[in-house]
């Protein structure tokens, strides 16, 4: 099959060992995203199978449409709204689903809490320009970090991901409480955790808040600004999970007013993030390049299971998909 590989901004996949299982597949590794529909169709035209990183490139009906040797789409991970099932199946295209491992993300956010708490970034930094345990050379931002011992972190979602992270909370000696569905405030409890009384509640009491939340119709803009202006000033919002959950500029926004007084972010609307975002230009914000899943083992695992699917794909044993009933769709 002629394959492509797409979004591989670090050239990654090449190095990875289950590279080898597309042996005898003609491989193209894509290393820049290309957003235009002329563009992306036409550098995608020739495939018969992609795979994608994620949901770094989304298909909607009108790029599948213009697409007419694809066969297979080949998901490394989960769906999330980024692919057009609908679409794809009318057209005959099959989608494969890989697996996951909440593992990385889980230790990414702990590593965004403690460096953002103990200001690692900024004193490092400032370090290289000889500035010896200096935060900031702004004096109001040049406060000192803090222990996350005693302290509350608050975990919105108690998924796999959620659940890890509130493991972490409790061996550093914090007091985790939960907010979310009445099955995942359940469980948190009889886990040995506490569920917040309220979501105002929730918001007004944690040091650390924590989302870990899917993305679908009924979380979308659920971090409303109203949720944010409760949070404390001294407190630190983590999100690894979703820009989407959160009301659109609520964040940047509530950041300029003081509550909450920090944000750690990994994931953003649009990415690659522009080099003008305002996030950016915020000195009480640790931001990083959508890292939650970027690491070794996780690309091992992923991309061994994509790369897998289209190997069973183009044996005539499709595995894993997503969408079985797009053989019964003619192409064209």
């Amino acid at each position: 099959m002629k394959i492509a590989i797409l979004d591989d901004y670090q050239n990654a996949t090449a190095s990875l060992n289950c590279m080898a299982l597309l042996a005898g597949h003609e491989v193209k590794v894509f290393n820049s995203g290309t957003r235009g529909l002329g563009q992306l169709a036409l550098r995608l035209q020739p495939y018969e199978a992609l795979v994608l990183i994620r949901e770094r490139t989304a298909f909607n009906r009108a790029l599948l449409s213009k697409l007419p040797n694809l066969k297979l789409i080949s998901q490394t991970g989960k769906l999330a709204g980024h692919v057009d099932v609908a679409a794809a199946t009318e057209l005959g295209i099959a989608i494969a689903e890989g697996v996951g491992s909440p593992t990385a993300p889980a230790e990414l956010t702990w590593a965004l809490i403690m460096a953002a708490a103990r200001k690692i970034v900024p004193y490092a930094n400032n370090l290289r320009d000889g500035l010896w345990q200096t935060a900031s050379i702004n004096p109001a931002l040049n406060g000192l970090g803090f222990v996350l011992k005693g302290r509350t972190l608050g975990i919105w979602g108690y998924g796999k991901i959620g659940q890890m992270v509130a493991g972490y909370g409790r061996a550093f000696g914090m007091q985790v409480v939960v907010w979310g569905s009445q099955a995942s405030r359940d469980k948190a409890v009889a886990d040995g955790y506490e569920a917040a009384p309220s979501r105002e509640a929730f918001f007004a009491q944690a040091n650390v808040l924590s989302l870990h939340l899917r993305l679908n119709d009924a979380t979308r803009g659920i971090v409303t600004a109203a949720d944010l202006a409760q949070m404390r000033p001294d407190a630190l919002l983590v999100n690894t999970s979703r820009a989407e959950l959160v009301e659109p500029e609520a964040l940047e926004q509530a950041l300029q007013k003081g509550r909450p007084g920090y944000a750690a972010v990994d994931v953003y609307t649009s990415e690659p993030l522009a080099a003008d975002a305002p996030l950016l230009r915020m000195p009480t914000v640790l931001a990083t390049p959508h890292l939650g899943y970027v690491e070794q083992d996780s690309y091992e695992l992923y991309f061994r299971h994509a790369f897998q699917n289209v190997v069973e794909f183009a044996n005539g044993t499709p595995a894993n998909i997503n969408n079985p009933d797009y053989a019964r769709q003619a192409r064209r």
